[in-house]
């Protein structure tokens, strides 16, 4: 279950009653989920920090399996309707996956530098997006990635005893299960600097930062800090984060959240937030 998610340009998260709140820019309609049932998990499409697109999309995985995607939809990455069986949903930059609970992978959207080339992955139980490439991992703890490779972001095939992964805009980190993180890609922002890092629980990517949750509800992050996304030291008590490209999010204990880095389309606007009555 993912309780909430960050794009670009808005923030979405999970309500205990299914219901989803968002927050940000809607120029594309990706915060129209007022009227979203019964959901589960919530995914939200990245776009390259660089850009000055201010579309995205939104997924929300549905209790019976289907899918919901609202949104920016130029290369077909909101088309998840004949979607069924799904246990896990990602958003990249113009496409989405679905994991089925067969351990298949299927994908919608854009597919110029491969990444949709999920069709022989089996037995994945975790999968997430990039800007440009998809990565997974498979029950056996170990990785697997298709799409652009320009800077080894899907240089993962050695990587062993995984429990979960995150795909920036051009690096890929991996989540241990002994708590530990591995990261491949590009190393000039700093994304990757993660090997000091211990006791993680969730790990999650912007485009160009790395954001972890450890067991004491600390939060950690390395990467791009232009605009304060991983200003999170002082965060604590904290159960869920979300990185977007230039913002990062997290979930208290108390069900209200925090928020830090851009705010330039009130993606950050999540105080007042509760994720229960």
């Amino acid at each position: 279950m993912t309780l909430m998610a960050a794009g670009r340009r808005h923030s979405v998260a999970l309500r205990q009653d299914g219901t989803v709140l968002a927050t940000g820019n809607n120029r594309a309609g990706e915060c129209s989920i007022d009227q979203w049932p019964a959901i589960t998990s919530v995914a939200a499409g990245n776009v390259h920090a660089a850009r000055n697109t201010g579309r995205s999309h939104t997924v929300g995985l549905r209790a019976d399996g289907t899918v919901l995607a609202t949104g920016w939809n130029a290369d077909g990455q909101t088309e998840v309707a004949g979607w069924h069986g799904i246990q896990r949903i990602a958003a990249g930059w113009r496409f989405t996956l679905g994991l089925g609970s067969d351990g298949r992978v299927v994908a919608t959207g854009r597919n110029t530098e491969g990444q949709r080339a999920t069709a022989s992955w089996q037995e994945v139980t975790e999968i997430a997006c990039g800007d440009w490439h998809a990565v997974a991992v498979r029950n056996d703890g170990t990785a697997l990635a298709t799409g652009n490779n320009q800077r080894g972001q899907c240089s993962v095939a050695s990587w062993s005893g995984l429990q979960a992964i995150a795909a920036g805009q051009l690096h890929t980190v991996g989540l241990r299960t002994d708590g530990t993180v591995v990261a491949t890609g590009d190393q000039r922002s700093g994304a990757c600097e993660v090997q000091n890092w211990n006791a993680v629980t969730t790990l999650c990517a912007g485009s160009q930062h790395t954001v972890a949750l450890r067991s004491d509800g600390m939060v950690l992050a390395t990467g791009d800090n232009s605009f304060g996304q991983c200003n999170v030291g002082s965060w604590s008590k904290v159960i869920a984060i979300a990185a977007g490209s230039l913002h990062t999010l997290g979930l208290l204990t108390d069900g209200t959240f925090v928020a830090t880095g851009s705010n330039s389309d009130g993606q950050c606007d999540v105080v007042g937030w509760m994720v229960r009555d």
